[in-house]
């Protein structure tokens, strides 16, 4: 039964491996497409692609292969090890132990910074939140949204002496917004997902069509009001002309000025015209159609995915 087990979470490994590479081929293809068609997308969007290698390797391994091998596998006569199954499991192992580091250093990255910003800081009173806001005694202009678990604003001297209370009221609105949108977990959640790609260019697009994105949604729920947008535009100007060029927050930390182009966020403020970017989604239709498809050919999808590791595992050196 050992054996048994242990060969399986090899393969179980391998398995991992082999369909994260595809669907990071996949979704590297289909980012390319939408970028080519100048595809401005929603936050979700940007996410999901950058997610998808991971977390579908994942489901695909539990959901589909490790059922089809504790139905399909006899118990005796188990196979032996070869090398490149053994190092397919190595170096999936190796891309779970990276993903694991790289969202421990973020998250201690966030926690230093925000300790580091909290020794010098006093509480603020800030109107239409009960967020624990604030203001830190440092020279550098910044406006942040720290934390995931116990979110806290913090504001610089700087941006307070800058800002009007009109216009600081809509700065902390927007970053309210990354605060509903769970935006710091997002950002670990790209840190931490284990996948082959991470350290790409074209992961790291995804990442900034994400930031761009979710910096526009916030945006957007900092209040529909002219009066608002006006305010808001001008605080990204402010704070923008005071903030020098500097490398985006790679920690779980949502800056008012951190992502997106400012002159296109500060267009999209001031236009009049624009849309609603809420539409009507074909998610339940596309659900109700693939879910008695994927309920149908679960058992048969189980004895192909068995048979499939049969003959790869027959072929390998």
């Amino acid at each position: 039964m050992n054996a048994f087990l242990l060969h399986g979470g090899t393969l179980a490994l391998a398995w991992f491996l082999v369909f994260n590479a595809a669907m990071t081929a996949a979704v590297a293809l289909l980012a390319a497409r939408l970028a080519q068609r100048g595809r401005s997308g929603s936050p979700a969007l940007w996410l999901a692609l950058r997610l998808a290698p991971g977390i579908l390797s994942i489901v695909f391994v539990a959901a589909v292969f490790l059922p089809s091998y504790w139905q399909f596998e006899p118990r005796e006569g188990v196979e032996g090890f070869d090398l490149t199954l053994t190092t397919l499991a190595a170096l999936a192992v190796a891309v779970m132990g990276s993903a694991v580091a790289r969202g421990v250093i973020a998250w201690r990255g966030a926690a230093r910074r925000t300790a580091d910003w909290m020794r010098a800081s006093r509480p603020l009173a800030l109107d239409g939140t009960s967020m624990p806001a604030f203001a830190v005694d440092a020279n550098a202009p910044l406006m942040a949204l720290v934390g995931v678990l116990r979110p806290r604003l913090l504001i610089t001297r700087p941006v307070l002496d800058a800002l009007t209370d009109e216009v600081l009221r809509a700065s902390v609105a927007h970053e309210l917004s990354h605060w509903r949108a769970w935006d710091n977990l997002k950002r670990l959640a790209m840190r931490a997902t284990p996948d082959i790609w991470f350290a790409t260019t074209a992961a790291r697009a995804l990442e900034r069509r994400w930031a761009a994105a979710s910096e526009h949604a916030a945006d957007r729920g900092a209040g529909d009001g002219e009066r608002e947008r006006c305010a808001l535009a001008s605080a990204l100007v402010k704070v923008a002309r005071m903030t020098p060029p500097a490398t985006r927050f790679t920690e779980p930390i949502s800056a008012l000025v951190d992502g997106g182009d400012i002159t296109a966020r500060v267009q999209q403020l001031l236009d009049d015209s624009r849309s609603d970017p809420k539409r009507c989604s074909p998610r339940r239709l596309t659900l109700a159609i693939t879910a008695p498809a994927l309920v149908l050919g679960y058992a048969p999808l189980l004895r192909h995915v068995h048979a499939f590791t049969e003959i790869l595992v027959n072929s390998l050196p």
